[in-house]
């Protein structure tokens, strides 16, 4: 591996230990994949990957939209257009990312701060949003079976108010 890349990697394993962010080396030679909790979805992997003269940075957001793909996608290029360093992008499945690419030369630790946190809001800030506009027709089918069966509806809770219907159990006692 040439000079470059080794310093953008020493650099990125510097901060994620300073960070305490959980890392571990990545498949793809000159890899790094670094997990991020979140508060919407539960955690976003990224993978940073070192190359001769840039960082590339992609995170796995959602698989494809079962329903209402022209909306899905105009939610995301309308975010496209507020993001700053990263960007939405389909794969050939349709499943969404958020990448981004920065040159080798300017990866230290406040660009990887910068970084990981667009990397992170991207993928967490609006993940409820895009979970109702593709998938609500699954979502109702999921709060029906479990009500109907007494399964917990703990993870759904952020949705009740949309999938609730008359007659379904209360929330939970803070």
């Amino acid at each position: 591996m040439d000079d470059a890349r080794e310093t953008t990697l020493a650099t990125i394993r510097r901060y994620v230990q300073d960070a305490g962010v959980e890392w571990e080396p990545g498949l793809r030679g000159g890899e790094v994949v670094v997990t991020l909790p979140g508060e919407k979805k539960l955690k976003t992997v990224v993978s940073l990957i070192a190359g001769p003269v840039d960082l590339a940075a992609s995170a796995f957001v959602i698989r494809h939209a079962d329903e209402n793909r022209e909306e899905f996608h105009r939610f995301l290029l309308r975010r496209n257009l507020r993001m700053r360093g990263v960007a939405y992008a389909l794969d050939e499945s349709g499943d969404v990312f958020v990448t981004g690419r920065v040159p080798a030369a300017a990866v230290d630790a406040q660009l990887l701060d910068q970084l990981l946190g667009g990397i992170l809001a991207a993928a967490d800030d609006h993940f409820n949003e895009l979970l109702v506009i593709g998938f609500i027709t699954s979502m109702r089918k999921e709060w029906a079976w479990r009500v109907s069966r007494g399964e917990s509806l703990l993870n759904l809770e952020a949705f009740r108010s949309i999938l609730e219907r008359p007659g379904d159990p209360p929330p939970p006692a803070p």
